[in-house]
């Protein structure tokens, strides 16, 4: 392998604010600790949690290198790697970490996978956090059921695109949501069995819930988009169902009565991928499932764009603008 060098380009923030504050700049290649894995980056995902630690939505000290995925080949290994995960220089392998948006970047071993015969590097990196988000949604945050009607909000986003696939898979029926005409066809590819456009004047969600359900709402809600859709969630939600808040595109939901929960014998739950795949058993169990739905071909994965490392801004700007379908990649 060469050498590793001292020096990598990386995309750093001082402050938090608009895309302006992204700095494509050099960086000291990190040195792995002994419990990590140094890793070439060939390929970085860009995911809507970035632009919270971008703007300040999600508080963490200055300077910062974003990014939360990556994949790509193992540099170095750390002196105190576990055996039992038979990582070797020049591995190809996936992971999820921080300081992402970089040429090299160190990882916590126990949070890297290598990638399985079958899978492209770059369809590892475009699947593993927002795969495993959808995967883990469906499984925990709400067991659905086959024949279960669930409302997916942004459905040809990234998380949603992989719900609406893996809910198919289950045999569930899905009622999605789309913010434009042109994103309906590629919905219903997705496995939507019904399509809305949430924009004023061309769709009532709500309604095509009741028209659906028989006046019963949907056993469960799984909402990306946050502050501006949460009230809706809960008058579509059936009686004992879910509403699954997951993210915060339109802002952060705001406090409400928990007394309203009571109408229905509704649950709200705020998940985070992270808890789901905290020990290495749990990282394992499903991301294997996940690579088997990949290698089968029950899901089709969707890469938007891949931008060069120094436009990172241009990729923000896209992701925020809610117009893209699919996964966005940065290659470094």
């Amino acid at each position: 392998m060469a050498p590793i060098p001292k020096m990598m380009k990386a995309v750093q923030i001082e402050k938090t604010g608009g895309v302006e504050v992204l700095q494509y700049k050099d960086c000291p290649v990190p040195s792995p600790k002994d419990d990590e894995v140094l890793i070439k980056n060939e390929y970085l995902g860009v995911n809507y949690i970035d632009t919270y630690f971008r703007t300040g939505l999600y508080p963490n000290p200055k300077p910062m290198i974003l990014g939360r995925e990556g994949s790509g080949s193992i540099a170095a290994l750390g002196a105190a790697v576990p055996a039992s995960l038979a990582f070797a220089n020049g591995d190809q392998v996936v992971y999820m970490g921080t300081s992402a948006y970089a040429e090299y970047a160190a990882c916590p071993a126990g949070k890297v996978l290598k990638i399985p015969k079958g899978v492209s590097s770059s369809d590892a990196c475009a699947a593993l956090l927002q795969g495993l988000t959808a995967l883990t949604l469906v499984e925990e945050a709400h067991m659905v059921q086959s024949g279960d009607w669930i409302l997916v909000l942004a459905v040809t986003g990234g998380v949603g695109g992989w719900l609406c696939q893996i809910l198919k898979a289950k045999g569930a029926k899905t009622i999605g949501t789309v913010g434009s005409e042109s994103k309906v066809d590629i919905a219903k590819e997705q496995g939507a069995n019904v399509v809305v456009i949430d924009r004023p004047g061309q769709g009532d969600v709500l309604k095509t819930v009741k028209d659906c359900t028989n006046g019963q709402g949907v056993a469960a809600v799984f909402d990306g988009v946050g502050k501006d859709s949460f009230e809706r969630s809960l008058e579509c939600v059936a009686r004992k169902g879910t509403v699954a808040s997951f993210g915060n595109a339109s802002g952060a939901v705001e406090p409400f009565l928990i007394s309203k929960l009571s109408a229905k014998n509704a649950k709200v739950v705020r998940p985070t991928l992270f808890n789901y795949i905290f020990t290495r058993e749990e990282f394992e169990h499903y991301s294997e499932a996940l690579w088997a739905m990949m290698i089968d071909k029950k899901l089709n994965i969707r890469i938007h764009d891949i931008y060069p490392l120094q436009d990172v801004a241009k990729a923000h700007t896209d992701i925020e603008s809610r117009k893209t379908m699919g996964k966005l990649l940065l290659k470094p």
